[in-house]
């Protein structure tokens, strides 16, 4: 299966994900929702984030421009909300999944399709 199949079809496909990305932890972006764009600092935010939680827990997060207030960060997940919406944040060996819910979605619809994905690439070697 492609990076971008996995987007479309597992995370935005479930229904529980506005729009979704798939970053390598090496950088750059490995697949998207059209329209979804995150910026180069916005990446690498993110993947510092996973080596240093307690620095976006404290500053948030920025996605495609808009920020968000982290509530959880650890070396495997970040929850971040903006609003009613959200976003839940998962690194795995070789990549971290970016996905953004909108009410009336929640967190605890969006964060086991999300870490599923997440499981299964691990299981696969990414």
């Amino acid at each position: 299966m492609s990076w971008q199949a996995y987007v479309d079809s597992n995370l935005v496909g479930s229904g529980k994900v506005s729009k979704a990305a798939i970053l390598g932890l090496a950088g750059g972006v490995w697949a998207a929702s059209s329209e979804y764009t995150l910026s180069t600092e916005e990446q690498k935010a993110i993947v510092n984030g996973f080596v240093k939680p307690d620095t976006v827990q404290a500053s948030g997060v920025r996605l495609a421009g808009q920020k968000y207030f982290t509530l959880s960060a650890n070396p495997r997940t970040i929850q971040a909300k903006k609003g009613a919406d959200g976003a839940v944040i998962v690194k795995t060996k070789q990549a971290i999944l970016v996905a953004e819910y909108n009410a009336p979605i929640q967190a605890a619809e969006t964060t086991p399709i999300v870490e599923g994905l997440a499981d299964y690439l691990i299981s696969v070697g990414y």
